[in-house]
């Protein structure tokens, strides 16, 4: 009879059994699992352009661009710089193709500064903030404002982004 439980034996047979001494060793293992491994969800990898070594983080939405266009790189990088900022202060995220919660984002880049151009470019988990106003949210400013497509063809929508990025 060949037992898979060893410690089954004691329920099977009243009386007492000794073991050879080369079979105690197989009978007297307790065989514990391993604890399983812990399952740790791997942090996104996020493809953005600039340094963020001012923890400034532009979010735009570019679908058919890997950053953002040059038109409107150069139209921003201008803005930045009348700020006293340059590429390598920023960094800008294209949310089409960098898609995470903002609790991510924020873990992430650990803005001061946060400039949201366009409402496709707003990360899911913010909520919805004021549009074309700096919102002082505690740990960041925020200016949730227009897209360069929006601003690029509109001298008033231009006036109007110019006056809240100057207080920032």
């Amino acid at each position: 009879m060949k037992i898979e439980a060893p410690n089954a034996l004691r329920f099977i047979f009243q009386d007492e059994i000794y073991l050879l001494d080369e079979d105690k060793s197989s009978y007297n293992t307790i065989s514990i699992p391993e604890p399983a491994p812990e399952i740790k969800t791997p942090e996104p990898v996020f493809n953005y352009m600039g340094g963020n070594k001012k923890n400034f983080l532009v979010l735009v939405s570019y679908a058919w661009h890997e950053f953002i266009a040059d038109d409107h790189l150069t139209a921003l990088e201008s803005v930045l710089g009348r700020k006293g900022y340059n590429r390598e202060d920023v960094a800008i995220l294209n949310i089409a193709k960098n898609s995470a919660e903002f609790e991510l984002i924020s873990a992430h880049f650990n803005p001061k500064i946060l400039m949201i151009l366009g409402k496709d470019a707003m990360p899911a988990g913010l909520g919805q903030p004021s549009f074309n106003t700096v919102e002082d949210r505690g740990e960041f400013k925020l200016l949730h404002t227009y897209s360069f497509d929006e601003m690029m063809s509109n001298n008033e929508n231009k006036k109007a982004f110019w006056e809240q990025v100057k207080g920032l």
